[in-house]
């Protein structure tokens, strides 16, 4: 099971020094010119998760696996892009791909750094990609929805309910707000078929300057009044602090983050709130050989969530052991939890918990 984020933005605003550090490579060229992204670059990160070690300690394991989440750097869009300005058609084919949408704004004054639109001003750049990807979906939605309309007129059941779905989808459109604030309850996963940019989740990321990295400054404080009004998350960084971090030993980034009055890394916050944003939890398996993080969606039951490991444990899926991550530390693994009547055995219809700690019965 795959679950991406495209990080998106203006040229220049540091997306792919952000992707650089993420995944800690230089896959990405970070260059000061536009659409030095030509192809989108993927690359999957590990999912920080203190409860792995934790996990691993208790059941002695020898390996430790921690779950992932994968991260797109998305060509640089500039005005226009929805008539197919810069490399307009290439990012919004690419972007339709993702699942979630991370948003980087530049928030720092540097003049060796240029900007496309010739000034910093975080909101504007928001609204111009916002727009472009507002017309785009109109401009699709609104064939849809006149093709649908006319088979409508003739009784088809199918597009009547497609018309419902669609007609307050462009009424927002129009009026110049996304798709995801008009999705009719209960509507979501046949809206999520129809591919609008505009209704996927989206995360602000905000770029600062090395010494705004703890607090965030006036630029950012504007982004984050619009990301309430909105109902939307915002993380600060200093993606050149974090592309620093990415190139030392692990034994000196506590160091070096506490030093600049920091608990944890910016890109530790976006990961995170990228997992948090794709509605996502995760459940541990755990033994000898390895502790093991899986992603499962909210609302998961526990036969699909034992085919995340493998098809064949859902085919075959009798029961699972469960265990509270709590309650597993609490009695120092599965023989105490089991002895203080911790451990359930759940059935077919269970729906999973983040933290718990699993162990399937199956039989294929």
């Amino acid at each position: 099971m795959g679950f991406n984020c495209g990080i998106v933005g203006l040229p220049n605003v540091g997306k792919s020094t952000l992707f650089n550090a993420l995944t800690a490579t230089a896959a990405a060229q970070a260059a000061n010119y536009p659409f030095c992204t030509i192809e989108p670059n993927v690359g999957r990160v590990g999912v920080p998760d203190p409860r792995l070690d934790v996990l691993a300690e208790i059941g002695k394991s020898i390996k430790v696996v921690p779950t992932s989440l994968e991260f797109v750097d998305i060509a640089g869009l500039v005005r226009g892009a929805s008539r197919g300005e810069g490399l307009g058609n290439q990012f919004l084919a690419n972007i339709r791909e993702v699942d979630a949408i991370i948003h980087v704004l530049r928030c720092f004054e540097d003049s060796d750094v240029t900007h496309v639109e010739g000034s910093i001003d975080p909101l504007r750049d928001a609204d111009v990609v916002e727009t472009e990807l507002m017309l785009s979906d109109l401009d699709s939605l609104e064939r849809r929805l006149n093709t649908a309309q006319k088979r409508a007129r003739g009784g088809d059941k199918e597009s009547i309910a497609a018309v419902a779905i669609m007609e307050p989808l462009v009424k927002a459109l129009q009026d110049g707000r996304p798709a995801r604030t008009a999705i009719p309850e209960g509507q979501e996963e046949a809206v999520r078929r129809l591919q609008l940019l505009t209704s996927k989740p989206v995360l602000y990321v905000c770029n600062v300057e090395e010494s705004s990295a703890a607090t965030g400054n006036a630029f950012s404080a504007k982004v984050e009044e619009k990301a309430k009004a909105e109902g939307a998350r915002v993380v600060i960084v200093s993606a050149a602090i974090e592309a620093e971090i990415s190139q030392l030993p692990q034994t000196e980034r506590v160091e070096f983050l506490e030093g600049l009055g920091l608990h944890d890394s910016g890109l530790d916050r976006v990961i995170r709130s990228g997992y948090d944003l794709l509605g996502l939890l995760t459940y541990f398996t755990c033994g000898p050989k390895e502790t093991h993080a899986w992603t499962i969606t909210q609302g998961t039951k526990a036969p699909q969530a034992a085919a995340v490991i493998h098809k064949d444990f859902e085919r075959g899926f009798i029961a699972c052991e469960t265990i509270a991550y709590p309650d597993y530390v609490a009695c120092r693994g599965e023989a105490g939890a089991k002895e203080t009547g911790k451990m359930r055995v759940e059935g077919k219809e269970y729906v999973v918990r983040d933290g718990d700690v699993l162990l399937f019965r199956f039989n294929v």
